[in-house]
């Protein structure tokens, strides 16, 4: 457990000198807000066992929730992060308590249908500004410092990173977590030892919704604006690939995941592009055009070779050895 605590601490200190040695700062925190946003997603189903096919609706509403409160109401940063990840969670107390009524499948299609009617709500809704995005959100300051300045905002952004992470290693390494795995493995049994699985379940449901919530509120603050794109199933579809690439389960691999899917999406078009001027093949532009292409390529690979995700692969290994 110290060496498990050291090496987050080291991988804490590497992040927070990448500005330095020249990483540019907007990137490494949409990874970070993605990477929490795929944690929560694995708190969800890695550890308890409940596949959400509706959780962009948590990113995508405290996005919004959080850029309305910063660019309409005025309120303080921080007072508007937390804003946008209490909406996030009483949105996630709502649609879980529906959507545990049901598991396997009709879970996943309860999540899906609500996360779509939130969806055509955003649209419509005059507040979000529909296709158009809410744009221009402040980022404001926090102890006299400027978020405007980009490295200021990315020391915040890990900092809401680091809690977030703490909160889900705290809530797995505890009783509670230790009942969700317990219901992920055999919930028969969790319910014959006497545990209210249904208030369990909602319990991880509502966590992992303020969570994920969270991530698209600090998101919003990077990006200075929050957009349909962030509501769409398409963006349920790929936290679970983050989650799979990375390992089911882990709490390194949605990190891990999540870096792999956003690399993709900013250097995919730009190496296609390099290597269709080098050899004159105009189909690598094509490929390198096709973001989702190519991470379907990964994922297949991923699926044969690492069956239980690269981290968990690892893992596995490393345990025969």
């Amino acid at each position: 457990m110290n060496r498990q605590l050291i090496g987050y601490l080291l991988a804490a200190i590497a992040i927070a000198l990448l500005p330095a040695v020249g990483a540019y700062p907007i990137f490494v925190m949409k990874v970070m807000c993605y990477a929490l946003f795929a944690c929560a997603f694995n708190l969800l189903l890695g550890f308890t066992g409940l596949l959400s096919f509706g959780h962009a609706a948590f990113l995508g509403g405290a996005a919004y929730a959080t850029g309305h409160a910063l660019a309409v109401w005025g309120l303080p940063t921080i007072a508007g992060l937390l804003f946008g990840t209490a909406v996030a969670a009483l949105m996630g107390l709502v649609m879980g308590a529906v959507a545990i009524r049901r598991s396997g499948i009709y879970f996943a299609m309860i999540t899906l249908a609500m996360a779509q009617m939130l969806f055509f709500f955003f649209l419509q809704a005059p507040f979000t500004h529909g296709e158009d995005g809410l744009q221009g959100i402040p980022r404001g300051s926090l102890f006299g410092i400027d978020l405007s300045n980009d490295l200021n905002l990315y020391y915040l952004v890990l900092a809401i990173f680091i809690l977030g992470y703490a909160v889900i290693w705290r809530a797995i390494n505890s009783p509670f977590g230790q009942v969700l795995k317990a219901i992920r493995e055999n919930e028969a049994r969790a319910v014959s030892l006497g545990y209210d699985v249904d208030n369990f379940k909602l319990l991880a449901f509502v966590l992992s919704a303020a969570l994920a919530g969270l991530a698209g509120a600090s998101k919003s603050l990077v990006f200075v604006s929050a957009t349909l794109s962030d509501a769409t199933w398409q963006m349920s579809g790929l936290v679970i690939l983050m989650t799979l690439i990375g390992g089911l389960g882990t709490f390194t691999g949605p990190v891990l995941g999540a870096f792999i899917v956003v690399m993709l999406e900013n250097k995919v078009g730009e190496f296609g592009r390099l290597l269709s001027r080098e050899t004159g093949l105009h189909w690598f532009q094509v490929l390198g055009e096709s973001v989702t292409i190519v991470i379907g390529l990964i994922f297949i690979i991923c699926v044969m070779a690492f069956r239980r995700g690269i981290v968990g692969e690892i893992s596995h290994r490393i345990k025969k050895a």
